[in-house]
């Protein structure tokens, strides 16, 4: 039975980051006109959030594989909490924007060392409970808008972070408890390489970010810069994993055939959830002429049917292997797209008007019925070929699928500012990324056909 509330603890870890960021995004506005700051400036409350935990994940991955999976995720819990009661006095918006960070740092751990807790624990089962975290971020998606404005409502926006608190203290609590303590291992963190990613990964991210809010000419020159070093430190890296003994990122999760072909795959996945997901509201305002109610609200049926699409599939996983869930999961995301690319004043079915709403929610349902099926097995994919590394191999897949995400949303967001027809900008955007991620596809066959069971890792 304790088993099962280890799953639920780390479980609700990842919930909580899904509700806080949600409903972070309703506070946004109340935030802005709160602290009478300019959009670009109360925009890094977003972003730092995004940038850190986005680089958070590969290193927190490494750090739970030297440390401990239980001190790591502790130590990621006790972030987050402190990072949310700073954030809730904070004074001023500056001060803000460094909580934010702080908290950043805590929620990009939460899924690598979830994942290489619940694959330690669970190691018979590891593949369908670590695929079911897919259903838990849809549950989040839907719970913190609802109740992120009910909080900003009737309590303001400082309580949207004052939630976090109880829950993230109730979690601390129940994993000092529940979760085995390890031993550390003879190993060391690559300080070095740490530098150089952290460095690399913040420059680019950052970089396209101020690519994607403002067209401003400084901000285009300090975009390129940004850029710049990014790339070049990012070289200096490749080169640091080439030669290190034990770098932080390890050079067989990177560049290992079946690894290439996962993190490609989740990155064009991340470009797809977190990048097309972000202009879904705008698209449903801008395009079909609905309210601001209805184009937030036009989200739910995606979070529903992803929730029940990953759950089936995390439990067939041992069944139905990885490809095909993948392959099948892939062309339903290129059909959703293509569909959303066609603008459609709505049709009449059997005598009956399928409207506009009506037809956006149906593909949104879709849309997420794709990514509810793929996404377990694009978790999953690979773990097993080296089980000892579970935590250091989803913290850097996270990354890339994260990494996908702001790339993605700085390419749109450039298209839409600069073509002269919004309506033609999401048909580029939406086609676009459908013929990317059907390019790509192939690469699903570079990865294990089908996990392995207990049996034949112990044979290995």
């Amino acid at each position: 039975m304790s088993r099962y509330l280890v799953f639920v603890t780390v479980s609700l870890s990842l919930l909580l980051s899904a509700i806080s960021g949600t409903a972070i995004a309703v506070a946004f506005p109340v935030i802005t006109s709160s602290f009478g700051t300019s959009l670009v400036l109360a925009g890094w409350v977003l972003i730092i959030y995004q940038l850190v935990s986005t680089t958070a994940m590969p290193l927190t991955g490494k750090a739970s594989d030297v440390f401990g999976k239980k001190l790591t995720f502790m130590t990621s819990v006790l972030l987050f909490t402190i990072g949310s009661v700073l954030c809730a006095i904070a004074p001023n918006i500056q001060l803000l924007i460094l909580f934010r960070f702080i908290q950043g740092i805590g929620g990009g751990g939460f899924m690598p060392t979830a994942a290489g807790i619940v694959a330690e624990t669970f190691p018979r089962s590891r593949q369908q409970l670590i695929g079911l975290f897919t259903s838990i971020f849809p549950i989040g998606q839907i719970i913190g808008p609802n109740l992120g404005g009910w909080l900003v409502t009737a309590y303001g926006w400082r309580s949207v972070f004052w939630f976090n608190i109880p829950l993230g203290i109730i979690i601390l609590i129940v994993s000092a408890l529940l979760i085995k303590s390890e031993q550390r291992k003879e190993s060391y963190i690559d300080l070095k390489g740490a530098g150089l990613f952290t460095g690399s990964a913040f420059a680019l991210l950052g970089g396209l970010s101020f690519i994607g809010n403002s067209s401003a000419e400084v901000s285009w020159g300090f975009s390129g810069f940004l850029l710049a070093v990014g790339i070049g430190l990012m070289i200096a890296f490749i080169r640091h994993v080439n030669r290190a003994e034990d770098p932080i990122i390890g050079r067989e999760v990177l560049r290992g055939k079946p690894f290439m072909a996962a993190n490609i795959y989740n990155f064009i996945y991340g470009a797809c959830v977190v990048g097309i997901m972000s202009f879904v509201p705008l698209y449903a305002v801008s395009i079909y002429g609905m309210t601001i109610l209805e184009s937030g609200l036009i989200l739910t049926p995606r979070s529903v049917s992803m929730m029940i699409a990953s759950t089936v599939t995390s439990f067939s996983l041992l069944r139905w292997g990885y490809r095909r869930p993948m392959v099948a999961g892939t062309i339903v995301i290129v059909l959703s797209l293509f569909l959303l690319g066609i603008e459609s004043p709505g049709f009449t079915l059997l005598g009956t008007q399928v409207g506009s709403t009506a037809l956006l929610a149906g593909v949104m349902f879709l849309l997420g019925l794709g990514m509810g099926v793929a996404a377990p097995a694009a978790n999953n994919a690979c773990i097993e070929l080296m089980p000892n590394r579970v935590a250091s191999i989803i913290g850097v897949r996270g990354m890339f699928r994260m990494s996908g995400g702001a790339i993605s949303i700085a390419i749109i967001s450039l298209l839409l500012n600069d073509i002269d027809s919004m309506a033609r900008g999401f048909t580029i955007a939406f086609f676009g990324l459908a013929i990317v991620t059907l390019a790509v596809s192939p690469l699903i066959f570079a990865m294990p056909k089908a996990p392995v069971t207990m049996g034949e890792e112990e044979r290995r």
